[in-house]
């Protein structure tokens, strides 16, 4: 019995030292490769939160948001990188979205400088009616604006004590004209210089009586702009009764862009067209150019005076101007792409890309823009030429790598959600101080803003709705909101202007007809996206709001929202996490 236990000892050591041979070798070779590829992994090895999967870092660690350890998150779905996203076709299709490769040229990039304006009075044909002596004013037959007066056509009539004592005075040295001339000229001359012509001197002579109200007659013809006194006004010499504009020239004003100016010089020929008249076009020629830059809206005010027949011109309708570029202006040499493309954030100007040509994916990509040529801007840096970019739907775009919590217009760090000190709107910091400067700002008219702002009283009703979980008034306050900014015909706004203005209009529609009050704080989430972008951009605000953000809102990628109160009350949650969130800046 010992020695066979003995027999098997042996034969299992003399086992194991022929498997070691044999296979020893091959298994350390297989240990070291699988090493060696757990390391090659590691290097691209992204780590997330368990509970906010927005988080994503390149090193382990603790979850910024709530302390937890965090975990090795997978790769993309179908190999996509953590930037990038991918979007249904149908989706695409709902939005509209189309792309372009940069550096291809489409049919209306015609070498030309596009601008907006409007049509205003020739300040130069304008005439101020003044009353010539001290009086008040009995009747006044010019009562409103846009009424028509010829040369010679009775305005009103004054009654002026001055004017009555001067007359007495003249009757009195007619008899004397024989004796002293000169006294009795130096009285014409004094009614003379109140305006009263040879024929009216003439007429009081020889009817011997005072006229005590006495006649104005306008000394211009032209349309009434602007009644400045009405019947039984005491008016002092010198002081305006009404103002006269000829309209047989007037004014097309345009607004430029601070980087269109290299291209715009006095005397240059402008086609201009109306939607008054859609098949005509009108030619002019620039006739000024501002010398002093609107610190506002940064453009400069260019100016061509038109001929006006028959009126077809008026005041305060709309227009836009094309001028053709000088020859030397290179448009072929530079990267361009349509202004739709771009969005702006106030600190970044941002365009996707669309990474595979066969399918629907796209990553967000920061851009250096320069010159504005119409509708096209030129691009300077972070596009090169033949790569693809969503030129319509930007914005929907941008929603779905919000919702996907990927980096997006209002985040930049891909749904890490920043405190107010860490930077603007929830963002990171520039690290480039100038790029703010260098980059496409929005302008918002004076007539957009204040007519956007009339809306905020029901938005932010629309805001208290969803604090209290309230569906039916959600939908009856966004229904209102909607009413407002839809009201205006906001023609004169620039493609980017209109992009967050109409997605805003979309997602209060998308309020108003949501059953579910989860869809309606969902559509709230890119509605405040869009909005939080233009009241920054506000240039008075009639009372402070406060841009609030919940980081856990949006499936933890976090959500803005005005308010005009700095107590948080979330309208994402209601009373399930009321007071979540915090105030990350403030609009004034």
């Amino acid at each position: 019995m010992k020695q066979r236990i003995i027999l098997i000892v042996v034969a299992a050591i003399i086992g194991l030292g022929v498997g070691y041979v044999l296979f020893g070798t091959s298994d350390a070779d297989t240990m070291e490769a699988t090493v060696h590829d757990h390391t090659t992994a590691s290097e691209d090895q992204m780590w997330t939160c368990s509970m906010h999967p927005q988080i994503m870092q390149p090193e382990p660690g603790d979850c910024p948001i709530c302390g937890m350890d965090l975990i090795p998150a997978e790769v993309g779905t179908g190999g996509l990188s953590p930037e990038q996203f991918s979007m249904t076709d149908n989706a695409l299709a709902l939005a509209n979205v189309q792309t372009i490769v940069v550096g291809t040229k489409s049919a209306g990039d015609d070498n030309s400088i596009s601008l907006s304006g409007k049509i205003a009075v020739n300040e130069e044909a304008v005439a101020v009616q003044a009353s010539y002596f001290d009086g008040r004013i009995e009747r006044l037959n010019v009562n409103y604006e846009g009424q028509e007066v010829r040369k010679g056509q009775l305005l009103g009539t004054i009654y002026s004590p001055e004017l009555v004592a001067a007359q007495q005075e003249l009757l009195t040295t007619v008899s004397l004209k024989q004796s002293q001339p000169q006294l009795y000229q130096a009285v014409r001359n004094k009614l003379k210089l109140w305006k009263l012509s040879e024929n009216q001197i003439n007429a009081i002579e020889s009817s011997t009586k005072v006229t005590e109200y006495f006649p104005v007659y306008a000394t211009v013809s032209g349309t009434v702009s602007e009644v400045m006194s009405a019947e039984g006004d005491y008016v002092k010499k010198g002081q305006p009764i009404v103002k006269v504009s000829n309209l047989n020239t007037v004014w097309a004003e345009f607004d430029a862009y601070e980087t269109q100016l290299s291209q715009l010089k006095k005397g240059q020929r402008i086609s201009i067209t109306t939607n008054a008249y859609p098949n005509k076009t009108f030619n002019g020629k620039i006739s000024f150019v501002d010398p002093v830059l609107n610190n506002a809206t940064r453009t400069v005010t260019v100016r061509a005076t038109l001929a006006n027949q028959n009126e077809q011109f008026k005041p305060g309708m709309f227009v836009t101007g094309k001028i053709q570029n000088d020859k030397n202006f290179s448009y072929e040499s530079k990267l361009w792409v349509p202004s739709s493309a771009v969005m702006w954030t106030g600190e970044r100007s941002l365009v996707y890309i669309k990474v595979k040509p066969d399918e629907p994916v796209f990553e967000m990509r920061e851009v250096m823009l320069g010159v504005r040529n119409g509708e096209q801007l030129e691009v300077i840096s972070g596009l090169n030429s033949g790569e693809e970019i969503v030129a319509n739907g930007t914005f929907s775009v941008d929603a779905a790598a919000q919702l996907q919590g990927k980096k997006s217009m209002m985040n930049k760090a891909g749904g890490k959600t920043m405190t107010g000190h860490e930077g603007h709107l929830g963002m990171q910091p520039q690290e480039d101080s100038n790029s703010s400067e260098d980059q496409m700002k929005m302008t918002l008219p004076d007539t957009f803003q204040k007519e956007f702002e009339k809306g905020f009283p029901a938005y932010l009703k629309l805001k208290d709705a969803l604090v209290a979980s309230n569906s039916k008034q959600a939908a009856i306050h966004a229904k209102a909101t909607l009413e407002i900014w839809q009201r205006p015909n906001f023609s004169d706004l620039g493609t980017m202007e209109r992009g967050h203005l109409d997605k805003s209009i979309e997602m209060l529609e998308a309020i108003t007809t949501a059953g579910k009050l989860e869809d309606q704080r969902s559509h709230f989430v890119i509605l405040n996206a869009n909005m939080v972008a233009i009241a920054g951009e506000l240039k008075d605000l009639g009372n402070t709001l406060y841009v609030q953000q919940c980081p856990m809102a949006n499936s933890n990628n976090g959500a803005v929202w005005l308010s005009a109160e700095k107590e948080i009350r979330n309208p994402y949650y209601g009373d399930a996490m009321l007071t979540c969130g915090s105030v990350i800046d403030s609009l004034r």
